[in-house]
């Protein structure tokens, strides 16, 4: 696809799945909506569906940088934005004491000195507002449901002006606006001012045929035959009551694992050595056990034909 904008969602899908990321229509539709638009998307979904993903394969997609924040809870907005680099500004202040500049010019001046963009540390919001490539970068914003209501209300301004000042410097503005994704995993519920500033797609796990095109894709080590194997009994996990049902993440290091193993085909005993890669919560593996190992493996080699 390279810089130039996708024309259709079937090129955006194209080019994503030349990098090995299969999106589904509605996805693809998502994103080039988003892109022709200029509007924020917002990717909502369980943990491992390939939201964080998404954004990551777009920015090779677009040949452009991708910026990513990684969101947490207590992120503050200096973190988000900007900080001063102190150890310079003090190394410049005691250079100038030591040749004697500091008492040569007015306290106004020096401070003019010290507080000056050159010291100025640019964390990922003014990175992605300030940078002046000819295609603007992607900027993901991952996890926002981590981060706490104050955050969420400066993000909500930030992305309509795409705009922000600093006293000591001035006004930054994005002479062309970010690639914005914002990514949630809906711990908790996003406020409704900010998805309506988005546009909203909520990412499912793939169905399984695009499961089974996604392994064979992402390890191709791996037959079709057990490919769909695998993606059939994964189908299987998903539907019992689990913590954290496995995504697509779980599904390619399973896979990854079981052709390390050199497993040709699935039964009770190489699931069990390892469950560890698919499933990450011992409460959940206990789950799958006392499920029945031997019935969800039987009605997905049915599945899987």
């Amino acid at each position: 696809m390279g810089s130039d904008l996708p024309n259709t969602p079937e090129e955006v899908i194209k080019g994503l799945a030349d990098l090995g990321y299969l999106a589904s229509q509605g996805l693809g539709t998502s994103l080039f909506l988003s892109l022709s638009l200029g509007r924020p998307l917002f990717l909502e979904g369980d943990p491992g569906v390939g939201k964080t993903e998404v954004a990551k394969t777009l920015s090779k997609c677009l040949d452009t940088d991708l910026i990513r924040l990684q969101c947490y809870e207590g992120l503050d907005i200096s973190q988000a934005l900007y900080e001063w680099d102190y150890t310079k500004q003090l190394l410049h202040l005691r250079t100038a004491e030591a040749t004697g500049r500091a008492s040569q010019i007015n306290e106004r001046d020096l401070a003019d000195e010290i507080y000056n963009e050159r010291f100025l540390v640019k964390r990922p919001l003014l990175q992605a507002i300030s940078q002046s490539s000819q295609t603007p970068p992607v900027l993901l914003i991952d996890e926002i449901d981590r981060a706490d209501d104050e955050f969420e209300a400066f993000l909500l301004e930030l992305l309509s002006e795409y705009s922000v000042t600093i006293p000591e410097v001035g006004t930054f503005s994005a002479s062309k606006p970010p690639i914005v994704i914002v990514t949630s995993n809906r711990t908790r519920d996003v406020h409704d001012a900010l998805k309506r500033r988005c546009l909203y797609h909520w990412v499912e796990h793939p169905d399984f045929d695009r499961e089974v095109m996604i392994i064979r894709s992402r390890v191709p080590e791996v037959t079709e035959p057990f490919a769909k194997q695998v993606a059939a009994a994964v189908e299987q996990v998903r539907q019992l009551d689990l913590y954290k049902p496995p995504g697509v993440a779980e599904s390619i290091d399973w896979a990854i694992a079981l052709g390390r193993l050199g497993s040709l085909s699935l039964d009770e005993a190489t699931m069990l050595s390892t469950m560890g890669a698919l499933v990450k919560y011992r409460e959940d593996q206990m789950r799958l056990q006392n499920h029945g190992i031997p019935e969800l493996l039987e009605k997905a080699l049915a599945r899987a034909g």
